[in-house]
Order: structure tokens, then sequence, then C-alpha cells
């Protein structure tokens, strides 16, 4: 399984070199990008397929040995995060065939970019090294900010550095964090410091792990750092937005999962115990700024931010129950927030605008995409039996059980608000007539991949609705095995 380890980073890399490459012929450029996410996929499957029968993939690099070699080891729950990765991947740019919301003419940048977004987010899943996470963290970065600046347009200009500065000083705090770590354990392997952490005082315990979730917590959008999402999310192309709201803000819930509950679980209650405040505010921050707006992309961002609120809940509860809730949870959102952001491009596409006052009429005239947007809407709300639903049960399952009523009741409160946000989406695009009397549907769309990649995330959402079993005892084995190494 050596060369297994290699293949979440070695895979989308080379697919950036080839990209590049090609950046002169784009349907070679097109065919080497399927061909390398296709590869990426299917290696993912297999690190999935192995560690789910307890044989992590593990490679240490430069003939180190660990904990001083550069380590990647994909266990349960970065295999998990790597295949959700690959198949984002996919559905993104079998939507950036459509033309919904793409960008026109594309820019012979924008695969390669994209590409190195998915070496970023791949590597910080897959090494296990904080040190290395931290420049993996930078990779995602770079990529990022080369995509929201791609079209060269002013306000994509002043969503790159609105992004910029709020994520370079999470990146900062994260490298001041990981030095204080090095200084006061003499180590930054995973298992090493999982072994060290016990023999450190709670005040320095306290210190080093705060410094590592404030870092990390600005890059997953959690409160009160979080105006930077909504406000910079909304210049980005479709495809590129829906790979972004499904996967950069997981990574700083996976770090702060990594941490707590696993390298570092364990630390002080008062950590927690200040996590879960900080989720309980996220999840109501987020919803009120989702109910407030009338955008379809701000709405939907504001609600990633809630939405981060509850998973953060689940690592808060620092129980093996609330680990499991957190996977899945997480597994779940990312699915459904991707196809969400992809079912408004498509009504942008056919009613001609993303503000919910200046459309509708859908409904009546594209009653398959109101069956569409419900699926994953309905889900994020918690509507049983779909995917949601299964997710907040489980975190607030272990959250009563541990008699924590105030996060439960805010949880339950901003599920009533979600709900609110998706009504209004459904009244305002599908059900009420179009303000503009003489609007009617575009001709020569080109909608068929953006179709086909909303039916397969759909298909997803109802695969893990109708049979939670699986995914649920997944996620409980990833748990059992955080910290075990």
């Amino acid at each position: 399984m050596t060369w297994l380890a290699a293949t979440p980073v070695l895979v989308p890399l080379a697919t950036v070199v080839a990209t590049a490459l090609a950046h002169k012929n784009p349907r070679l450029q097109s065919a080497l990008s399927y061909l390398g996410v296709v590869a990426f996929l299917l290696c993912m499957l297999a690190l999935v397929a192995a560690a789910h029968q307890g044989q992590p993939a593990q490679t240490v690099f430069g003939d180190w040995g660990v904990p001083y070699g550069i380590e990647f080891y994909v266990d349960r729950l970065s295999a998990s995060m790597l295949l959700i990765t690959a198949i984002m991947g996919l559905a993104c740019l079998v939507f950036m065939a459509s033309d919904a919301d793409t960008a026109e003419p594309r820019h012979p940048l924008l695969l390669p970019l994209l590409h190195g977004v998915l070496v970023g987010v791949a590597g910080s899943f897959a090494t296990a090294d904080l040190f290395n996470l931290y420049v993996w963290f930078e990779v995602m970065l770079v990529s990022a900010m080369g995509l929201f600046a791609l079209g060269g347009r002013v306000d994509q200009l002043d969503a790159t550095f609105k992004y910029f500065v709020l994520n370079i000083f999470g990146t900062l705090m994260l490298l001041m964090a990981v030095g204080m770590v090095y200084a006061a354990t003499g180590h930054l392997n995973y298992s090493a410091l999982a072994q060290a952490a016990p023999y450190l005082s709670d005040w320095m315990s306290i210190l080093l792990v705060t410094g590592l979730l404030l870092a990390f917590l600005i890059k997953a959008g959690a409160f009160p750092l979080f105006a930077w999402l909504p406000s910079s999310y909304h210049t980005l192309p479709a495809p590129v937005l829906a790979l972004f709201a499904g996967l950069l803000t997981k990574v700083g819930v996976y770090a702060v999962l990594r941490t707590a509950g696993d390298i570092f679980a364990g630390s002080p209650d008062l950590i927690y115990e200040a996590l879960g405040w900080i989720a309980a505010a996220t999840m109501l921050f987020g919803v009120l700024g989702a109910a407030y707006h009338w955008d379809m992309r701000r709405i939907l961002a504001f609600h990633i931010i809630s939405q981060i609120g509850y998973i953060l809940l689940g690592v808060a509860l620092a129980s093996q129950a609330g680990n499991a809730a957190t996977l899945f949870y997480t597994l779940h959102h990312i699915i459904v927030k991707a196809n969400l952001f992809l079912i408004a491009a498509i009504i942008w596409r056919l009613s001609g605008d993303y503000d919910l006052r200046k459309i509708g009429g859908l409904y009546k005239v594209k009653p398959l995409l109101g069956l569409l947007f419900l699926i994953p809407a309905l889900s994020l709300v918690g509507i049983p039996p779909l995917s949601g639903f299964w997710s907040k049960v489980l975190v607030l399952q272990e959250a009563l059980a541990q008699g924590q009523y105030v996060w439960t009741f805010v949880a339950l409160l901003v599920s009533v608000l979600t709900l609110y946000s998706m009504v209004k989406i459904w009244m305002e695009a599908f059900w009420k007539p179009h303000p503009n009397k003489n609007w009617a549907l575009p001709h020569n769309t080109r909608l068929a991949p953006a179709y086909a990649a909303t039916l397969g995330l759909a298909a997803l959402t109802l695969l893990i609705s109708l049979n939670p079993q699986p995914l649920i005892e997944y996620a409980q084995a990833a748990a059992l095995s955080l910290g075990a190494r």
C-alpha cells in the first residue's frame, strides 16, 4: 500500500502539469482533465476499500522513518474525505461542459488551477504531519486565489483580496501554532504528537490546541471570522463555486476533528466547551445571514456557515459518537451543498438572474428541476428520511445524551430558519409567476451536462438517505480508530 498512499497528491499533481502543458489545445486539456480526475477517483476508491478492511495506506518519503520523515497515512477518516473530494472534482468537471454560469471562453489556466485546488485539499487529508498540513493549506490557498482572480473583473479582484486577507491571517496563525507545538513537544508527526500530548500540562495543552483550532476555524468559516466567505464566493463560476463550497471549509473542519478528536484527544474540557459555543454561534449567525439575503449564491454561502456549526458541534461533544456524527454530517453536507450551488446556476441560466425577486415560474415549465432542488434543499433542512435528517439525529442524539440542551435548542431553531430559506427559494424561483410577463425559456441551452452532474449528486443523497446504515457504521469505525495509532 506504500505507493497507493501517495496517489492523493501525485495523481492530481500530474494532472496539473498535463493540463498546463496542453493549455493551447482546449480539447486535449479537457480530455486530460477528465482522465486525471477519473484516475484520482479510482485510486481513492482503492484507498477507501483498503482502509475499511483495516489496512490503512502509509508511506514515508525520503527513506526517513516515522516520526522524522514526511508521512502520508490514509485511515478511514482521511480515505472517506479523499473519496468525496474526487467525486466533487468529477461532478464539477462534468457541469463545466454546460453553459450554466460557466467561464466562457474558458481561461487556459482554469483547469490547472482547479486541479491545483484538488492537490491542496487531498494533501491536507492525506498528510500525517502538522507542518505539511500547513504546506498543503498554502497550496490550496494559492490555487484558490488564482481561480478567484482569473476573470480579472473588479468584483473578482475585490473577492480575491477579501479571501486573501483573512485566510493569510489564519495561515500565519497556523504557522505560529505549529512552531509552538514543535517547541513544546519536539515533534510534528501526528502519531508522535498523540504520544506526547498526555505529558503536557493543562495550560500548555490549552495554549497549543487553542492556537491550532483558531487557525483552522478561520479556514472553516466559523464565527466570528466568516465574513470572507459570503463576500467572495459569489464571484466564482458555478462549478468552481460548488467545488469551493463543498470542500474548502471542510478541510478546516477536518483539521479541527483531526486535532481535537485524534491528535490531542482528551484535551482539557475548557477547549471543547468553548468550541461548542462557537458552533452554536456559527449556526445561528450563518442562518440569520441567509434569511436576510435574496441572492441565491449569498443565501447558500451563509448556509455553508450555519452547517459548519452543526459539524463543529459534533467535535465539541468530544466522544466517539460525536466524532462519528461529524464525519457523517461532513460527507452528507459536501454533496448537498455543492448540488444546491449547481442547481442555482441552472436556475440562473433558465430564468436570467440569481436574485429571487427577479425570477419565477420555473416549476410550471421545468418540474424536474423543481424536484432536483427539493432533494438537497429538504436534506439540508433535515426532513426525514433524507440524509440531513440522519446527520442531525446523530449529532443531536449525542448532544442530548450529554445534557447539552442549549446547544440542541439552537440547532433545532436553526433547522426551522433553514426551512424558511429553502421555502423562500422554492416559492420565489419555482412557484410564483415570473415578474417579467414577456419572459420565456432561453433557446439553444446546453444543460445536459449540468443535469447529469446534479442528478448524480441527487442520487448519492438518496442512496445515503434510504440506506444510511453502511455510512453510519463506516463513520463509527472511523471514529473508533481515532487516537488508536
